[in-house]
């Protein structure tokens, strides 16, 4: 090994999460949390974190097992620390890869959840049309379950990306590439009427680009889109675990439930890989299998 020492090695990782491969500020500070409860554990166990020994990774998943992580957080924590050795590796930074001989612990299937039809018709009109940020919050859920798009996408919109005569979006998606949504009347109208009663009531400054402002009138984050969507559960009594993510699942099973091809919907979520698309084939399946149960005279 070089003569970094782990912490440095982690830093310089992290620093190429976010310099080089654009990830998400997100995607950074989850990859930053599970490397230093590695580094923790390491520490307290005598263990060398950056040791060639592959042994010393699967004491680290053994003692997770033994504390009762679920697999899929025993799995994520194994993902941050392997993509940690690969970057080393490929840097030279290490001559061995341990991580590369360690098995990821089987996982579950876990099927993207869903807003029922009723909770969705609902949420979409909570908002208030007498309010600023009402008709901001309800221009932000049309739009979230109109394309779905991910929330850090929603919040990164500016003017210039929404071209309201050709009924389009401009969103930018992970890795800073660009795809261009379809966006209905309906979500459009709900936009439009935030452009003209809006957003200038929320006073942005001349130079501010963000379509989408908050209370200061500076562009809503990904945390105040969520933040907002909770509190618009609330007032509906709604189930709390639904999520910006949950429409964008929803979308995405309504539009192959009425007949859109995979291919189609790949494109539209901005998914690199056809088969992470697939999962929502399985939902389709599932409700199939539900309606013919309660309909099928034999079954």
């Amino acid at each position: 090994m070089s003569s970094l020492s782990a912490a440095e090695a982690v830093d310089r990782y992290l620093g190429h999460l976010k310099q080089e491969r654009n990830a998400s500020p997100q995607t950074v500070r989850a990859y930053s949390a599970d490397l230093a409860r590695y580094l923790e554990w390491a520490e307290r166990t005598g263990a060398e974190p950056l040791g060639s020994d592959p042994r010393i990774l699967r004491r680290y998943l053994a003692e997770l097992d033994r504390a009762a992580y679920s697999r899929r957080t025993i799995a994520r924590r194994l993902s941050a620390i392997r993509s940690l050795f690969a970057y080393l590796n490929r840097e030279g930074l290490i001559a061995h890869d341990p991580a590369s001989v360690v098995a990821t612990p089987k996982l579950e299937a876990r099927l993207p959840r869903l807003v029922p039809t009723d909770v969705l018709t609902a949420l979409l009109d909570t908002p208030s049309t007498e309010t600023p940020t009402g008709l901001r919050d309800r221009a932000v859920l049309e739009l979230l379950y109109a394309t779905g798009a991910r929330v850090s996408e929603l919040a990164g919109i500016d003017l210039r990306d929404l071209d309201r005569a050709g009924g389009q979006l401009t969103v930018t998606g992970k890795g800073d590439k660009q795809r261009i949504l379809p966006v209905h009347y309906e979500a459009l109208a709900r936009v439009d009427a935030y452009l003209r009663l809006g957003r200038p009531a929320l006073r942005p400054a001349l130079d501010e680009q963000a379509l989408f402002l908050n209370r200061n009138g500076t562009r809503l984050s990904d945390g105040g889109v969520r933040r907002m969507l909770h509190r618009h559960l609330v007032t509906l009594g709604a189930a709390s675990g639904i999520t910006p993510h949950t429409l964008r699942h929803t979308f995405a099973t309504h539009l192959l439930e009425a007949g859109a091809d995979l291919r189609t919907v790949q494109d539209l979520l901005g998914h690199v890989a056809l088969s992470t698309t697939q999962i929502y084939t399985h939902l389709g399946v599932q409700r199939l299998k539900r309606v013919h149960q309660d309909a099928h005279p034999r079954a």
